[in-house]
């Protein structure tokens, strides 16, 4: 490590003073301005990351869904997961270090991560459309440079997109090539070839409005628009040519206003879906006939994928005719060799605690496929879905994707290449196709979006169908600025607070008050505000629970400025 050149560079890239960070689920986000020192030092851990897994490692520059004044940063680990936890709590030290404490600091976690020093190391940035993310995005470069390590800057790309070029680098091809073309090439051959499936295949065009947050999403549905199929019509608004990002538009904004974005004319049953402002969320929605929104979040669409899935696996189907999706169940059943050793693959649904109680009933109990809650954060939902077979997970914001195991992918793949009987070969290609047109590395707007055409079209779903699976319960989400939000723990998935004392006690009373009702709160992971979810059997006992809990966290856990009022 030449000492002398990092101190010169480190001195280009000062500190704020008593400014404190912490690495939290989505990376290091704030205002931009503050971000300088946080992007040179995470080019230095990522030098320092790449080393000690001898593999590439990814950094994106973007604030996802905050408004374009923030920005932020994050690492992506080999195969395109998120940032390892033991590696979180050194960039958060890295982060914070002072000026004098930098050396020491890279010294000691190579010490505790066996960085080996002689190890070239290789790094990929992207970043999203912000005005300071190409600024950022140069300290990052610094950072690496001043270790001595080699980089690949893919410019302005979606978050996925870079997790995809990661995974393909680090797989030596095997998950893809590792281009922008063998992005759009791979995902436009899978959906064309499963768009030939569908009972109206070459009858009408599918029109999508696509709502692109003034994002990423935009540009690169535009340089991907020649990639689909004549029958696939998208329009694209929202696309950063007047407003600004993120601004009364996207993903989150639609899925917490539950409205439609500004800027997207709806007519009655048209399908349209947002995504966020680094296109790796997507919510659906419509209106129907009377002027009513609808929306469809991450929920709707793990149940659609879910749906498709089940059947796919399902077991024991009795055939009068040899019709297409029976040819396909009868595949799945001899890939697992059901009838010789009598079980399935194992498929699971992960949500948080954000995922509406109707959802989760309506998996369990109509469709009898297990759910697993987890803490909020994809990288807990992505770890918990790697435990099965088959692992559909997402967030209700919009965010997530399916795991397929090993075993699973290899057997589909093998009868899609060798199978003799024409009908099973074609049926195996099916599962391929659906398998390369999800990318497993993280959650993917473009990717998502594909697969949920895909599927109402495959099965004849309008998005009104799709809708009406079952019903939300009305729900509401709040926040409350607080002083500091670590007064804040919880246990059970975040289900439960177990500090400040009293909190969880006045929770559960207020709980009581309402029919099929239940709430929570928790701490948000990048800002000192407290996060509030409430659910009941109308929207106005959901607007007063929500409100009620966002007054005992207030006064229970040091709430700042003026009382929360009610909506």
């Amino acid at each position: 490590m030449d000492t002398e050149a990092l101190k010169k560079y480190s001195a280009l890239h000062p500190k704020p003073a008593g400014l404190t960070l912490q690495y939290g689920t989505a990376g290091f986000r704030t205002k931009a301005e503050q971000l300088d020192h946080v992007m040179f030092r995470m080019g230095l851990l990522a030098v320092l990351r790449s080393k000690a897994v001898a593999s590439t490692i990814g950094i994106v520059v973007t604030a996802s869904h905050n408004p374009e004044e923030d920005n932020g940063v994050k690492l992506v680990d080999p195969l395109g997961e998120m940032l390892h936890p033991s590696w979180e709590e050194y960039a958060t030290q890295l982060a914070n270090a002072e000026e004098q404490e930098l050396q020491k600091i890279i010294t000691e976690i190579c010490q505790k991560a066996a960085v080996n020093q002689h190890q070239d190391a290789s790094v990929f940035i992207g970043r999203d459309t912000r005005p300071s993310s190409e600024k950022l995005s140069q300290s990052v470069i610094d950072g690496i440079s001043v270790l001595g390590g080699q980089y690949h800057d893919y410019g302005l790309v979606t978050t996925p997109q870079l997790h995809y070029m990661v995974c393909c680098q680090n797989t030596q091809g095997q998950y893809g090539k590792g281009t922008l073309e063998g992005y759009y090439e791979k995902l436009s051959k899978a959906f064309t070839e499963l768009i030939k499936q569908s009972p109206s295949s070459g009858e009408s065009q599918r029109h999508l409005k696509i709502d692109c947050a003034n994002g990423i999403g935009a540009l690169k549905l535009s340089e991907m628009q020649p990639y689909f199929p004549k029958e696939v019509q998208i329009h694209l608004y929202n696309d950063g040519t007047k407003e600004k990002l993120n601004h009364l538009c996207g993903a989150d904004f639609v899925k917490v206003h539950q409205k439609p974005p500004r800027g997207l004319d709806m007519k009655p049953n048209e399908r349209c879906c947002s995504f966020d402002g680094d296109a790796d969320r997507i919510v659906y929605y419509y209106k129907d006939a009377t002027g009513h929104f609808h929306l469809i979040d991450g929920d709707k669409i793990a149940t659609l994928i879910s749906i498709f899935l089940k059947e796919l696996l399902a077991k024991g189907i009795k055939r009068k005719s040899f019709s297409f999706s029976e040819v396909l169940l009868d595949l799945v059943s001899m890939i697992l060799n059901l009838d010789k050793v009598g079980q399935a693959l194992k498929m699971a649904v992960v949500q948080t605690a954000y995922a509406n109680g109707s959802s989760t009933r309506y998996l369990e109990e109509t469709l009898k496929v297990p759910v697993h809650c987890v803490k909020t954060g994809v990288k807990h939902l992505h770890h918990k879905a790697q435990e099965f077979d088959v692992g559909v997970y997402f967030e209700a914001n919009g965010h997530g994707t399916v795991l397929f195991s090993k075993a699973a992918e290899t057997k589909v793949r093998q009868l899609a290449k060798e199978e003799k009987d024409d009908e099973k070969r074609e049926a195996a290609k099916v599962l391929e196709n659906m398998i390369d047109l999800i990318n497993q590395t993280v959650g993917d707007a473009v990717s998502d979006m594909l697969v949920i055409e895909a599927i109402l079209a495959l099965k004849g779903l309008t998005v009104q169908q799709w809708d009406a699976l079952y019903t939300d319960l009305p729900n509401r989400l709040l926040k409350v600025q607080v002083a500091d939000r670590r007064v804040i723990d919880t246990t059970d998935a975040e289900r439960r607070a177990v500090t400040p004392p009293g909190l969880q006690e006045k929770i559960d009373a207020l709980v009581k008050e309402y029919k099929l009702s239940r709430a929570f709160v928790r701490p948000s992971g990048t800002e000192d505000v407290v996060r509030i979810y409430a659910e009941a059997d109308t929207q106005e006992n959901a607007d007063a629970l929500a409100h009620e809990v966002s007054l005992a966290v207030y006064h229970l856990a040091g709430g700042k400025g003026a009382p929360p009022q009610p909506m």
